[in-house]
């Protein structure tokens, strides 16, 4: 009987005994009796670096994941030898390394075991297009979870799930379906309460089993190029997740515009749709900072112009919607119609940017325009040529953003819906096949919309988003989910991708609200705006192929509800801004999944309904038709109903109430949440008062509030401001300590407090260690406000029996 170990061995190749062994400073190479390398390079106490060359040699060490100016630097390293095995010991873990067979085996400094090799790396001969399928198995322990793949649309959890990664333009796509938009080989496992996580640095079609084929097995395999890995010790699920997000980089702060709202349609046109729709949202005092304009704004689908007819003066339309606060974004793609007559098209062919195949002649496709050829983005000089076409659109015309879409790169009409995979490029001087490539294309072609858009809109800040993405592409530009559909099953899909690309460091991140293809009913398009709101990317897109997806468009009940809940997003855009300098600065995901928030309850293993956006409000969208509320899970500690100040201690599941005007919220006790007021669009108005509501705790808690210009870069001179708030609270006394740093100085002159849920009547009131009346505070008994001077460092409320 042939068993399955045999069968998935029959025809790999396998290291064999290692031989010898050098020591480099930050690194170790082994050797072996079958001519393989190993070099594990300690990047970090608690990172490692796993590279195998399968004939001797080692690749150019080039990857477009890895930021370039992510810190290096460990503690301690350290080399051992016994006659069966080398251990290599940091300050954090111990990585054993067996002479016999170049197994691995990581162990924290306790001696338990966090990941060991089963078969571990073996290979096999690619006879079709030369090179290995570079093949890597490890066990996995009982009780092993597994999170991360980026926009991997099925459940949170991927136990028992087996996927690939191979970015595809997937219209209407199907929950569970293996390949996706966006390839981000990074997951994050979890056992014992030990979390750690892989990061597999490797462009080619990629695939991961989690314990699927076995139980107890986790393999990840590529269709060629190295076994080229990187462990992340945590123990924690954050620090594992900051550690990735900080090797492959983060963005710069966005214009605080691009968290407003945003409305997209395919398409809004002529020009005077565009404007109608303008004063709509003002009509209605329905919040909207931007207006997307997909590909019928051109001649022809030609991207980088303009159709006449439809947009006679787009530089003054432009103008005059950047005049009633909105910005313009539009879209633009990959493909280059071929037409002698059409300058860009010319430009590139001369210039031999296009893309070739294996033989020679150009690669050709039909997309949107009819036939085109496409720009190879790995070459840097392409690069440097698309960003320069921006000087038109963004420079002059003054479009405010670009989204990048079809850069999968999607093909219509051809089997597999892409390039051939004997297409060529050059890969930044490593020139390779689309094999290679393909999982890149779309990153590298949002690098170059992103060095465009930076250049022309400078000094504001640029914003741009895309579809197609690879590990480390949020350096450059936010992104959404792509092409889903108008379901109930699709609200959840939201849900759960976006919380899942957070973990997978892309956190500027959202979907089509509403569903892009087929119409949503009023129910379902209420719903997904009170979930659209906590994502941080919010925009409503349609195909328009089905119906009107404009806010009014659902009568009035929908309207009344959803500009409410867009209000609501807009009064959180200080909190919004802060857990978004959080990622930025650290590499914080903006939504913590709940196993994130708290990876000691094994109950929130399962759990991917409920979210925390920020640090201390807890979400629970409806996702179901027809109904009045849900069993929601809360998380440990103590939360604060949104909507009624009523407390629920977590641990467990409860009921909640949830009609169709009220989506379940919360706020984490302790917490001070910053609000600003209603506007219809960022800076509309001066701010004159930042509210802060104020939840009390019997006991300590932290929360921070960044500040900036909202635009612009006098943030990285140190024009900013990020104060700390300590809160202090006892039965009959609170204390509130503020520590500020940051040359900013804000706007507003003073801070309006509202207490949620004080035990207490407060009777006594000390700011910076003086009494002061609680009359010159304005303090409201009824509704439990009160007016401090911003500048505050130490304010003391204290009750009648404390004193």
């Amino acid at each position: 009987m042939i068993t399955s170990t045999e069968l998935e061995t029959k025809g790999n190749l396998f290291p064999g005994e290692v031989k010898a062994f050098d020591f480099d400073g930050d690194s170790i190479t082994f050797s072996t009796e079958n001519n393989v390398l190993l070099r594990i390079t300690v990047l970090r106490d608690s990172i490692l670096r796993f590279r195998y060359a399968t004939d001797g040699i080692f690749e150019n060490d080039f990857s477009y994941a890895l930021d370039k100016d992510t810190m290096h630097g460990f503690n301690k390293f350290q080399i051992e030898e016994d006659p069966s095995f080398i251990t290599i010991t940091t300050s954090k873990i111990k990585c054993k390394v067996a002479i016999s067979n170049l197994k691995i085996g990581i162990f924290d400094l306790q001696d338990q075991v966090i990941v060991e090799d089963e078969l571990g790396f073996h290979w096999e001969e690619n006879f079709e297009f030369g090179g290995n399928f570079v093949k890597m198995n490890k066990t996995s322990v009982e009780g092993e979870n597994f999170f991360g793949l980026g926009d991997t649309p099925t459940n949170f959890n991927l136990k028992g799930r087996k996927l690939s990664l191979w970015n595809k333009d997937q219209f209407a796509f199907n929950k569970d379906l293996e390949e996706l938009y966006k390839a981000v080989p990074f997951y994050t496992a979890l056992h014992t309460n030990i979390a750690y996580g892989i990061f597999f640095d490797n462009s080619f079609k990629s695939h991961f089993d989690f314990c699927q084929d076995k139980r107890n097995e986790v393999k990840f395999w590529a269709e060629g190029g190295e076994m080229n890995y990187y462990f992340i010790y945590g123990p924690k699920i954050a620090d594992v997740v900051t550690s990735y997000t900080s090797l492959t980089g983060t963005p710069d702060l966005p214009p605080m515009w691009a968290l407003g709202y945003h409305q997209s349609k395919w398409s809004y046109f002529p020009e005077s749709k565009v404007n109608e729709l303008a004063a709509k949202f003002r009509e209605l005092e329905f919040p909207c900072d931007a207006i997307h304009l997909d590909i019928d704004y051109m001649d022809g689908f030609r991207c980088f112009t303009w159709n006449k007819k439809y947009f006679p003066n787009p530089k003054l339309m432009v103008a005059n919607l950047e005049e009633k606060g909105f910005k313009t974004v539009v879209i633009i793609d990959p493909g280059i119609k071929i037409d002698a007559d059409y300058k860009i098209f010319k430009e590139a062919l001369d210039n031999d940017y296009f893309c070739r195949r294996a033989d020679g002649p150009f690669m050709r496709g039909k997309v949107w325009p009819g036939e085109c050829y496409f720009p190879d983005f790995t070459n840097p000089k392409v690069r440097e040529w698309w960003a320069g076409l921006y000087k038109e659109l963004v420079g002059e015309v003054g479009v405010k953003g670009i989204w990048n879409d079809m850069n999968e790169p999607a093909v219509m009409e051809v089997p597999g819906k892409t390039f051939p995979r004997d297409v060529r490029h050059d890969y930044d001087g490593n020139d390779c096949s689309h094999r290679k490539a393909h999982n890149i294309y779309g990153m590298q072609m949002a690098r170059a919309t992103y060095d465009g858009v930076l250049k022309y809109s400078f000094p504001k800040r640029p914003f741009t988003i895309t579809r197609a993405n690879f590990a480390g592409g949020q350096r450059f530009s936010a992104t959404w989910t792509g092409d889903n559909i108008a379901s109930w099953e699709h609200l959840w899909l939201a849900n759960t991708q976006v919380q899942r690309l957070c973990l997978s460091g892309m956190s500027f991140s959202g979907s089509d609200i509403g569903g892009f293809a087929e119409q949503p009913s009023g129910e379902l398009f209420t719903r997904w705006i009170q979930l659209g709101i906590f994502h941080p990317f919010c925009r409503v897109h349609s195909s328009g192929d089905h119906g009107n997806q404009e806010p009014w468009s659902f009568g009035e009940e929908v309207l009344s509800i959803t500009r409410e809940y867009i209000k609501l997003r807009y009064q959180l855009l200080p909190y919004l801004y802060t857990a978004f300098h959080q990622y930025v600065e650290e590499g914080i995901p903006i939504l913590k999944p709940l196993v994130y928030f708290d990876q000691e309850d094994v109950h929130t293993y399962y759990r991917s309904d409920e979210f925390i956006f920020g640090n201390q409000i807890l979400v629970c969208p409806i996702q179901d038709p027809h109904v009045q509320g849900r069993r929601m899970y809360f998380p440990r500690g103590k939360w604060y109903n949104f909507w009624n100040d009523e407390v629920v201690t977590g641990g467990k599941e409860f009921w909640v109430d949830a009609p169709l005007e009220k989506s379940p919220i919360f706020i984490k006790e302790g917490a001070i949440i910053p609000r600003f007021p209603a506007q219809n669009y960022v800076d509309e108005i001066e701010i004159e008062a930042l509210f802060l509501d104020i939840y009390y705790k019997n006991g300590n808690e932290t929360s921070i509030l960044y500040e900036d210009a909202h635009d612009g870069y006098d943030y990285k001179k140190g024009r900013y401001s990020l104060k700390t708030f300590k809160f202090r609270g006892k039965p009959e006394e609170i204390i509130i300590q503020q520590h500020k740093d940051g040359k900013f100085l804000t706007s507003y002159k003073h801070l309006e407090f509202r207490f949620h849920g004080l035990p207490f009547e407060i009777e006594k009131a000390y700011v910076d260690n003086e009494e002061v009346s609680l009359e010159s505070l304005d303090y409201n008994r009824t509704e439990k406000t009160m007016k401090i001077p911003k500048m505050f460092d130490l304010l003391q409320f204290t009750s009648a029996e404390k004193l």
